[in-house]
């Protein structure tokens, strides 16, 4: 009788670079979390904020809009809409969700920007929404899903997918750094969009899905200056967000010349939006004339209320 060691399957080509695959996911999963876990912590030293003041959490400015991610600028919009007093945090700290952008406000952490604007507006007792119809308001939430999470995977696939040098103009890192992101991003979009279920498909049945998201958003705005009409919601907020991104930030790709050349009201819904919630849009754009670092920059002190009744002091929080 052979001994049982003796007894042995051959080792096949398959499995070899199946546990190769294995072993250099696992090193740049580790990788990963250890860059996360650096640019969650660097940043030791915390802004001081006056009371009932939002610190807005966030990687840092774009290019050529404020944030090369939509949902810290749809963030930053709804806080500008609602003159909400707030300072932002560009040390790119992660929250305990290990997502970004997030808040502080009154020493408590919010994680996502969605559960943001939700608690934002029950502790401030604020309505964007006041003005809309139940039935306008579920068309709004309708195309605020529509937008963050369909729309938004085709732009991550279109820009981290075989061609990453546009993705590179964006992102505003040099070197080793600007290499690191681009590849952990890329990677992480991959295992996002398979597990969404749009990373599954081909890139033609993607591109598909990102026209026909585009087109129903620019045939519902028509001609109205807002999505739900002639005063902005909440909805803007992120869609300004969302479309801005394609039109500033994605060069060359087709969203951008799909909506330059068929959709060109959603252009000037962005030219709008820009026109009234960031008149200093220049100056918080790092490719802009007078840009200036604002981290830790108190927006909106004059609604910060002061118990002698004067007007808050923005030298407190230097």
């Amino acid at each position: 009788m052979r001994r049982a060691q003796e007894i042995r399957e051959p080792i096949g080509t398959m499995d070899i670079i199946y546990n190769m695959v294995l072993g250099l996911l696992s090193i740049f999963i580790v990788s990963a979390v250890l860059y996360l876990a650096f640019l969650r912590f660097r940043s030791k030293r915390k802004l001081s904020a006056p009371k009932d003041t939002v610190i807005l959490y966030q990687i840092g400015r774009g290019p050529r809009s404020p944030s090369i991610s939509p949902f810290p600028l749809k963030l930053e919009t709804f806080l500008r809409m609602n003159k909400i007093p707030y300072m932002n945090d560009h040390s790119a700290r992660f929250s305990y969700k290990g997502k970004t952008p997030w808040i502080e406000y009154n020493g408590l952490p919010i994680a996502d920007s969605q559960l943001s604007i939700e608690f934002l507006k029950r502790e401030r007792n604020i309505d964007p929404n006041l003005h809309l119809s139940a039935e306008d308001k579920a068309i709004a939430r309708g195309f605020l899903k529509l937008t963050e999470e369909n729309l938004y995977w085709t732009m991550c696939l279109e820009m981290f997918g075989d061609n990453l040098e546009p993705i590179k103009t964006v992102i505003p890192y040099r070197g080793l750094k600007l290499w690191f992101t681009v590849k952990m991003l890329r990677f992480l979009i991959g295992l996002e969009t398979w597990g969404h279920g749009i990373g599954r498909h081909n890139k033609e049945e993607v591109w598909l899905i990102a026209v026909d998201d585009m087109t129903a958003i620019s045939n519902f705005l028509g001609d109205k200056k807002f999505l739900m009409g002639d005063q902005p919601s909440e909805v803007d907020c992120a869609l300004f967000g969302m479309l801005i991104q394609i039109i500033l930030h994605m060069p060359g790709s087709r969203h951008e010349k799909y909506i330059k050349e068929h959709l060109p009201n959603l252009v000037n819904y962005c030219d709008r939006m820009r026109e009234k919630f960031w008149p200093d849009w220049q100056s918080r754009i790092l490719e802009g004339e007078g840009y200036t670092n604002d981290h830790g920059h108190l927006y909106f002190v004059e609604n910060i209320p002061e118990p002698n009744g004067n007007t808050y002091d923005q030298k407190k929080t230097n």
